[in-house]
Protein backbone atom coordinates (compact mmCIF):
# COMPACT_ATOMS: atom_id res chain seq x y z
CA UNK A 1 0.00 0.00 0.00
CA UNK A 2 2.40 2.51 1.45
CA UNK A 3 4.51 1.63 -2.50
CA UNK A 4 1.72 2.40 -4.54
CA UNK A 5 1.72 5.81 -2.58
CA UNK A 6 5.66 6.26 -3.19
CA UNK A 7 5.26 5.48 -6.93
CA UNK A 8 1.61 7.86 -7.36
CA UNK A 9 3.95 10.69 -5.71
CA UNK A 10 7.02 9.90 -8.13
CA UNK A 11 4.89 9.70 -10.93
CA UNK A 12 3.86 12.95 -10.24
CA UNK A 13 6.75 14.65 -9.38
CA UNK A 14 8.04 12.81 -13.05
CA UNK A 15 5.02 14.18 -14.64
CA UNK A 16 5.76 17.97 -13.16
CA UNK A 17 9.46 18.27 -14.21
CA UNK A 18 8.13 17.06 -18.22
CA UNK A 19 4.69 19.29 -18.02
CA UNK A 20 7.27 22.23 -16.87
CA UNK A 21 9.84 21.83 -19.27
CA UNK A 22 7.37 21.43 -22.37
CA UNK A 23 5.74 24.98 -20.70
CA UNK A 24 8.86 26.44 -21.04
CA UNK A 25 9.78 25.44 -24.69
CA UNK A 26 6.66 26.30 -25.56
CA UNK A 27 6.66 29.86 -24.22
CA UNK A 28 10.27 30.14 -25.52
CA UNK A 29 9.17 29.08 -29.27
CA UNK A 30 6.59 31.65 -29.17
CA UNK A 31 8.85 34.56 -27.80
CA UNK A 32 11.64 33.84 -30.08
CA UNK A 33 8.71 34.40 -32.86
CA UNK A 34 6.98 37.04 -30.98
CA UNK A 35 9.09 39.30 -29.59
CA UNK A 36 10.31 42.26 -31.71
CA UNK A 37 14.10 42.09 -32.02
CA UNK A 38 17.66 40.28 -31.69
CA UNK A 39 17.94 41.03 -27.93
CA UNK A 40 15.00 40.07 -26.31
CA UNK A 41 14.46 37.16 -28.98
CA UNK A 42 18.01 35.54 -27.63
CA UNK A 43 16.49 36.23 -23.87
CA UNK A 44 13.53 34.34 -25.02
CA UNK A 45 15.72 30.97 -26.32
CA UNK A 46 18.33 31.24 -23.86
CA UNK A 47 16.14 31.72 -20.98
CA UNK A 48 13.68 29.44 -21.34
CA UNK A 49 14.57 27.20 -23.04
CA UNK A 50 17.58 26.25 -20.55
CA UNK A 51 14.86 25.74 -18.13
CA UNK A 52 12.75 23.73 -20.32
CA UNK A 53 15.65 21.70 -21.06
CA UNK A 54 16.51 21.25 -17.28
CA UNK A 55 12.77 20.12 -16.85
CA UNK A 56 12.84 17.57 -19.32
CA UNK A 57 16.18 16.15 -18.91
CA UNK A 58 15.47 15.76 -15.06
CA UNK A 59 12.16 14.10 -15.37
CA UNK A 60 13.91 11.25 -17.87
CA UNK A 61 16.44 10.92 -15.47
CA UNK A 62 14.05 10.59 -12.70
CA UNK A 63 11.96 8.15 -15.01
CA UNK A 64 15.04 6.12 -16.14
CA UNK A 65 15.90 5.54 -12.39
CA UNK A 66 12.49 4.87 -10.72
CA UNK A 67 11.36 2.35 -13.58
CA UNK A 68 14.60 1.00 -14.43
CA UNK A 69 16.63 1.92 -11.89
CA UNK A 70 19.15 2.97 -13.61
CA UNK A 71 21.10 6.27 -12.45
CA UNK A 72 22.17 8.15 -16.12
CA UNK A 73 25.19 10.41 -15.63
CA UNK A 74 24.68 11.40 -19.38
CA UNK A 75 21.09 13.29 -18.46
CA UNK A 76 23.17 14.85 -15.60
CA UNK A 77 26.13 15.97 -17.48
CA UNK A 78 23.36 17.35 -20.22
CA UNK A 79 21.52 19.14 -17.54
CA UNK A 80 24.86 20.67 -16.25
CA UNK A 81 26.48 21.30 -20.22
CA UNK A 82 23.39 23.11 -21.00
CA UNK A 83 23.03 25.54 -17.81
CA UNK A 84 26.63 26.39 -18.36
CA UNK A 85 26.57 26.97 -21.57
CA UNK A 86 23.39 28.52 -22.83
CA UNK A 87 23.28 31.54 -21.36
CA UNK A 88 26.80 32.31 -21.86
CA UNK A 89 26.58 31.92 -25.52
CA UNK A 90 23.30 34.23 -25.86
CA UNK A 91 25.27 36.69 -24.03
CA UNK A 92 28.24 36.82 -26.36
CA UNK A 93 25.99 36.77 -29.74
CA UNK A 94 24.34 39.30 -27.82
CA UNK A 95 27.27 41.49 -27.26
CA UNK A 96 28.38 40.65 -30.64
CA UNK A 97 25.36 42.04 -32.18
CA UNK A 98 25.31 44.94 -30.36
CA UNK A 99 29.16 45.88 -31.67
CA UNK A 100 28.02 44.87 -34.88
CA UNK A 101 25.45 47.66 -34.65
CA UNK A 102 22.40 46.14 -34.54
CA UNK A 103 20.49 48.76 -32.18
CA UNK A 104 17.65 47.36 -29.63
CA UNK A 105 14.38 48.63 -29.61
CA UNK A 106 14.30 50.93 -26.96
CA UNK A 107 10.54 51.35 -26.61
CA UNK A 108 10.48 51.95 -22.79
CA UNK A 109 13.82 51.86 -21.99
CA UNK A 110 17.25 52.85 -22.69
CA UNK A 111 20.46 51.68 -23.89
CA UNK A 112 22.90 51.18 -20.83
CA UNK A 113 25.63 48.96 -22.62
CA UNK A 114 26.37 51.61 -25.11
CA UNK A 115 26.11 54.59 -22.19
CA UNK A 116 28.67 52.33 -20.97
CA UNK A 117 30.88 52.01 -23.74
CA UNK A 118 30.46 55.59 -24.51
CA UNK A 119 31.99 56.63 -20.62
CA UNK A 120 35.24 53.80 -21.42
CA UNK A 121 35.63 55.36 -24.74
CA UNK A 122 35.37 59.37 -22.84
CA UNK A 123 37.68 58.36 -19.91
CA UNK A 124 40.27 56.45 -22.68
CA UNK A 125 40.69 59.92 -24.00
Amino acid sequence: MIETWIELILNMIIAFFLLSGTFFILSSSIGIVRFPDVYTRLHAATKASTLGIAGLLIGAFLFMYVSHGIASGKLLLAIIFTLLTAPVSGHMISRAAHRNGVKPILKNRTDEYEASIQKSVQKQK
